[in-house]
């Protein structure tokens, strides 16, 4: 993005977020917080706030633990959403200054003590926002009575860049949490909920974290985070694939290309503070050192300051063990890293192998994977073959071994599997992944779903939307998914393995695709790079 539509935009959006506002009305509503008073909107009657500060801008404050806002006089209006923080590509304004989180309620200073869920976007901590139209909560607001958070926070190399030890190296204690203020942003705005949340109808005791893609491991992130306990109540995740985090001496190699890339030794890494965000920008399309496929990866980090162990290894975290936890999964995963290869529908049995075994993220003989697949599946294409085969190596795999973690200590765990598949391109994508978050958000009719344009595609998407984001709902409330509309859910455990398939007609499968489970299982796993 050119500096000056990068600025521009930036300082447009801000002026948006806080200058008086002609159409203002004396019935709009204003929420107090404890930095100052918001006016928001109240669109079908939901109350929503956009753009809410709670932390200060971080440019002047780069790769340092965030810091509280400034408090303000008068009222500010919230009708927009905040900056995304800086990134490769986004349809959003960025800039450094992007601590902003929405709420989306129907009450307001009314004592109602609602479920507060709060949402963590995707894009593998590299880029994303809070902002986007499947993510909107006016739908889930009105069908439970809940209060909807959403937010931003610092990502890629301003939010998980770790120069803790080079910084060390060169006398510099600035970059000494710099592998996690992503997260440490993140904690800063769940203090913000249980501060403030009540003034907006919500219950700041009953707080539930909800997340997909790199938002569901942020989330498992933060409940090995001991700075994180007493913030929120029960997790769900979806598609949240982190079982380790980046650790320190892998970190610190990313570290030195990207400095490489900018023309910098490490000894000159306290440059970092002042460079313009442009080439910070720019330098991200680094090459990862350690994982070829990629562009840098920058991630949560064990950096034994605020990290001291990694989500899933070599257990689950014994201090939140009995958070309530769902994990989620789709059925089709890796379709939605290989798009172009589902939609041409061109793979063939001669170059199955070669595909797969650069989608399959394990090591193993790809020829030996598609031979048992041809067994247990005969009527299966290639195409199916890889979906189905990079699925089971690369993004199933963590959450299996997620569930069994848990379910080895007797934990309160669900998990689910959305079969329920989109029927854009004539249904190549399936349940792809990131296709459930439409449906657990009641937003089928919004475009970026991809739930269908027929009346009979809508309909079948909204009833499994009614499941999911009823469910969602009744999680928040009791801490427990179960809900009269789905089977009887048991906890996962070892024994049984049981899953809630997500469909037009949901069912209850013990161990689903076990002799897939069970073929992967015969090689480790760690994140790819971690």
């Amino acid at each position: 993005m050119p500096r000056r539509q990068f600025i521009g935009g930036a300082v447009a959006l801000g002026l948006a977020a806080s200058a008086p506002d002609a159409g203002a009305t004396r019935t709009s509503p204003v929420a107090v917080t404890a930095y100052g008073k918001v006016r928001g909107r109240t669109e079908r009657g939901v109350h929503v706030f956009k753009g809410v500060r709670y932390g200060a801008d971080t440019a002047p404050n780069r790769f340092r633990p965030p810091r509280l806002p400034e408090p303000w006089t008068g009222i500010r209006n919230a009708f927009d959403f905040g900056p995304a923080c800086p990134q490769r590509s986004t349809d959003m304004p960025v800039s450094e200054d992007c601590l902003f989180l929405n709420v989306w309620t129907r009450g307001l200073k009314d004592g109602g003590k609602r479920p507060v869920l709060v949402w963590l976007h995707g894009g593998a901590h590299a880029s994303g926002h809070g902002a986007s139209p499947l993510n909107d909560g006016t739908n889930l607001a009105l069908r439970g009575d809940v209060v909807v958070v959403s937010l931003n926070h610092r990502l890629n190399v301003f939010g998980y860049g770790y120069f803790a030890r080079l910084g060390a190296a060169a006398g510099d204690s600035d970059f000494d949490y710099s592998g996690n203020v992503g997260h440490l942003d993140i904690i800063q705005a769940l203090k913000w909920v249980r501060d403030n949340i009540a003034e907006f109808g919500g219950d700041p005791s009953n707080v539930t974290l909800f997340g997909q893609s790199g938002g569901g491991g942020k989330i498992v992130g933060l409940m090995a985070m001991r700075a994180a306990d007493g913030l929120y109540r029960q997790c769900l995740t979806m598609s949240g694939q982190h079982v380790t985090a980046s650790a320190p001496l892998n970190a610190t190699i990313r570290a030195e290309a990207y400095l490489k890339t900018l023309g910098l030794t490490p000894a000159q890494v306290g440059d970092l503070k002042t460079l313009p965000v442009d080439k910070l920008v720019a330098a991200l399309g680094t090459q990862d050192p350690l994982v070829v496929r990629d562009k840098i990866l920058f991630a949560a980090t064990l950096d034994y300051k605020t990290l001291f162990r990694h989500p899933f290894y070599p257990d689950a975290p014994d201090e939140t063990a009995q958070v309530p936890l769902i994990i989620g999964n789709t059925h089709d995963e890796t379709a939605a890293f290989m798009r172009d290869l589902m939609i041409a529908n061109d793979t063939t049995w001669e170059t199955l192998p070669q595909r797969l075994a650069k989608e399959m993220l394990v090591d193993m003989s790809p020829e030996y994977v598609i031979a048992h697949y041809r067994q247990w599946y005969p009527q299966m294409t290639p195409t199916d073959v890889l979906r189905a085969a990079a699925t089971a190596g690369r993004s199933w795999r963590p959450h299996l071994i997620q569930a069994e973690a848990r379910g080895a200590k007797n934990t309160p765990t669900w998990m689910y599997q959305l079969d329920f598949g989109s029927p854009v391109h004539g249904g190549r994508l399936g349940a792809y992944h990131g296709y459930d978050i439409g449906l657990i958000f009641d937003n089928v009719r919004v475009p970026e779903a991809n739930c269908g344009t027929t009346p009979e595609e809508i309909a079948a998407a909204q009833t499994v939307a009614d499941q999911m984001s009823t469910m969602l709902i009744q999680f928040a409330r009791t801490g427990n998914p179960q809900t009269p509309g789905l089977p009887s859910w048991p906890r996962y455990e070892l024994s049984r393995r049981s899953t809630m398939i997500f469909d037009t007609m949901s069912r209850i499968e013990d161990d689903p695709r076990a002799q897939e489970r069970q073929l992967f299982a015969t090689v480790p796993y760690t994140k790819p790079g971690t």
